[in-house]
């Protein structure tokens, strides 16, 4: 009990602190309280939005398991004059991500996944939708994360990026944003002429075997790079509840000598 009164205070004052520079931050930047209003998750938001990235003047997103349409929602804020295509194969998810995105414009969403190839597959439906996947859950992920314990089998349809590609207008500059819970290298291999195409490439890797057979961050490191991109970190990471240590990683893949838009101003 000594131990806790004694942190209360700081706890409370660390929560303080992070509401007041939220206010500062809305108060300096209007705009940044107009999108939260809208739904879009400031924080993302800001991580996404980088001159750096803005610069490249971004006409095309690909988002790759859309789930509910969290990152659509930010991308759509920070890319305003790009057109979006969100894939997800979850029909519940797939009427969410519709609604939610409703009002956007240049958007628009499939209810498919994307694989190596076409056909229907078993997909793994977890209670905790963004957690579903092609690939079973392991035992590590159940322990960190014990509210995704509950999964479903259900079937649905899957393509090839690189097929459903020629059905669409790509403009370039490109960005590809892959988030499918251990599917990866699956996706990649079904859209490889279409990926080496993008500017930048986003995409959720893991240090540790969340999925059954999925592949970790080496591999797709290893993908990439062969591919002609670079590696320029992470937006974010997913860590362990437990012990802190990095389980997951949105890793920011780049090509280099990507040229700016020059009609775009930062």
């Amino acid at each position: 009990m000594a131990d806790e009164a004694t942190h209360t205070p700081m706890r409370c004052l660390s929560t303080l602190a992070y509401r007041a520079y939220k206010l500062a931050r809305y108060v300096e930047r209007p705009g940044l309280f107009a999108l939260r209003q809208r739904g879009v998750v400031v924080d993302d938001y800001l991580k996404l939005a980088q001159p750096w990235l803005r610069t490249l003047g971004v006409r095309t997103i690909l988002d790759i398991g859309a789930n509910t349409g969290q990152f659509a929602s930010v991308a759509q804020a920070a890319f305003p004059e790009a057109q979006i295509y969100s894939f997800e194969p979850l029909p519940e998810c797939f009427q969410r991500l519709q609604a939610n995105l409703a009002k956007a414009g240049r958007f628009r969403a499939f209810n498919v996944g994307l694989g190596r190839e076409a056909g229907t597959l078993t997909f793994e439906r977890n209670a905790f939708t963004a957690s579903s996947s092609f690939r079973r859950m392991t035992d590590i992920h159940r322990k960190e994360f014990p509210l995704t314990e509950q999964t479903t089998r259900v079937r649905v349809r899957v393509e090839g990026l690189d097929d459903l590609a020629a059905q669409l207008t790509l403009h370039e500059p490109l960005l590809v944003k892959i988030d499918v819970q251990g599917y990866e290298d699956e996706v990649l291999a079904g859209g490889e002429q279409t990926i080496r195409k993008a500017a930048v490439v986003l995409t959720e890797t893991s240090f540790e075997t969340l999925y059954e057979g999925q592949s970790l961050f080496p591999d797709i490191y290893r993908t990439l790079l062969g591919w002609g991109f670079a590696y320029a970190g992470s937006l974010d990471q997913l860590c362990s509840p437990h012990d802190g240590r990095p389980l997951q990683a949105d890793s920011l893949f780049v090509r280099p000598n990507a040229p700016p838009d020059p009609h775009r101003s930062t």
